[in-house]
């Protein structure tokens, strides 16, 4: 089997209700505080007919209308269900994506959050609550990933598809790792020096801190996604020491599954995404699930504060949370679907949903989902006594690039 035979692979090497607006006028927004940026709109309370438009903010691949491959289209069924015509602006980074919600001078109807930029845009006032009784399907969602985005009762996105970060190993070279150690420990690692992955993210830090976390418990790491200045030096101490023993940093999954193939790589954390696909190629590998847990992660479609299009929005969260969409789009993009009933009837394939822990409540209560680091450690009081993303991306490229 060739490796890039599948869609997941292609794709990943790329890489609706009436609200009423707070006022007319759109100007610069304040990029956080208290204050709503101008132009916000309150909580949607009634569904209205659509505006004939929709302009929705992404990374690549989370959307495909059959550019890509003519038979992966869930755009235009949408579009010519609800009349509602779909603008998309593709960004290669989180961090152009969360500059365009800020942006006063644009009007994005919604985004496709992955973690690090829902907590900000949260935070700052760029995205609108949903009102959650005009989404269809809505409480059909695993209860998990609902609560993960609702901040005072108030809920502020409908998840997309999640993941989780496992350590992936070569089974003919290294014997099943019962721990993050064989990853960060200095000892272990250097036994597959240049000969380990990482993904290429400021998030992947929490993976070090869990294994901190059991380590060296005078650190008392908590919440491996609020950690104090001290926690994010010691854990950026850990990846500084690994650094000579990785082989290769991976930002597109697809690497990952060709540095595992051409056997560069035997050891590095992974998705089961890449466990999946090398797997079904026959290659050696297996997934572990540290002792001390695993992280993971959540994309979930949120509302922009200056929302011009809402009635075709929320028909849109309606179509994306839907279980023959959330199939699709977990077949293309290699990803669990946050509708569980994606695995009902005839979708999707018993073996897949398996693979990706797809309403395995039991797993899910074990991973650690991502959120965006704050300088508050529960992410909602004033404390200042944690570090933020900004710290976590210096520490990221501190330890791993100079």
């Amino acid at each position: 089997m060739r490796l890039k035979a599948t869609a997941r692979v292609r794709m990943w090497s790329a890489l609706a209700a009436a609200a009423a607006l707070g006022a007319t006028g759109v100007a610069a927004c304040s990029g956080g505080g208290d204050e709503e940026p101008v132009g916000v709109a309150k909580v949607a309370s009634t569904l209205g007919p659509g505006e004939g438009m929709l302009n929705l903010v992404t990374l690549p691949g989370s959307i495909e209308s059959g550019t890509s491959d003519p038979r992966v289209d869930w755009v235009t069924p949408f579009e010519e269900r609800t009349g509602c015509k779909v603008g998309l602006k593709t960004v290669r980074t989180p961090e152009e994506m969360a500059g365009l919600m800020r942006d006063g001078g644009r009007r994005y109807d919604g985004v496709a959050a992955p973690p690090e930029v829902a907590g900000q845009l949260i935070a700052e006032n760029q995205v609108t609550p949903v009102n959650t009784d005009l989404v269809d399907g809505f409480k059909k969602l695993e209860p998990k990933l609902r609560g993960l985005l609702k901040r005072d009762g108030r809920q502020y996105g409908i998840p997309y598809v999640w993941g989780s970060n496992l350590l992936m190993y070569d089974t003919r070279a290294v014997p099943p790792p019962p721990s993050w150690a064989a990853l960060f420990d200095p000892g272990q690692a250097s036994r597959y020096s240049g000969k380990l992955v990482m993904r290429d993210s400021p998030l992947a830090i929490a993976e070090a801190a869990l294994y901190l976390k059991r380590e060296r418990p005078k650190l008392e790491i908590d919440d491996p996604y609020s950690l104090t200045p001290g926690q994010l030096k010691a854990a950026g101490r850990v990846l500084a020491k690994q650094r000579p023993h990785v082989g290769e940093y991976w930002e597109r999954p697809a690497d990952a599954v060709s540095a595992f193939a051409g056997g560069r790589a035997v050891l590095g954390q992974a998705w089961p995404y890449h466990v999946d696909v090398l797997t079904r190629a026959a290659r050696t590998v297996q997934a572990a699930v540290p002792s001390e847990g695993v992280t993971g992660w959540m994309d979930a479609w949120m509302i922009g504060a200056r929302v011009e299009h809402p009635n075709c929005m929320y028909q849109w969260l309606q179509w994306t949370a839907s279980p023959d969409v959330q199939q699709q789009v977990a077949e293309w993009t290699g990803v669990a679907p946050a509708n569980p009933q994606a695995c009902s009837g005839d979708r999707l394939k018993p073996g897949f949903c398996t693979a990706y822990h797809v309403g395995d409540r039991a797993y899910l209560d074990k991973v650690v989902f991502a959120h965006a680091p704050t300088k508050a450690c529960d992410g909602e009081s004033d404390d200042n006594d944690c570090t933020d993303y900004a710290e976590w991306k210096k520490t990221w490229i501190e330890a791993t690039k100079l």
